[in-house]
């Protein structure tokens, strides 16, 4: 069965379940399990990937390469 099939599967069956305190469980779980896998692809940066982000941000704004808040509100505001 591939992953599609087996949502779809959970899914209908999560639909069935009528105990309060499972749905609560099952809810938590998926909020550990999606958090876990979330810090695992985090690590934390070195001092010097924090320098280097540090001067190129320096360097962005001394150059002009800055978009300030209100223009870059107003261009969200066209996604919508």
């Amino acid at each position: 069965m591939d992953i599609q099939a087996r949502k779809i599967h959970f899914v209908q069956e999560f639909l069935r379940v009528a105990d309060d305190e499972l749905v609560t469980k099952l809810e938590r779980l998926l909020r550990i399990e999606r958090k876990k896998k979330l810090e695992e692809g985090l690590s934390p940066m070195t001092m010097k990937e924090f320098n280097e982000i540090i001067d190129k941000s320096e360097d962005d704004f001394k150059n002009g390469r800055v978009t300030e808040a209100r223009n870059l509100l107003n261009q969200i505001d066209t996604w919508k």
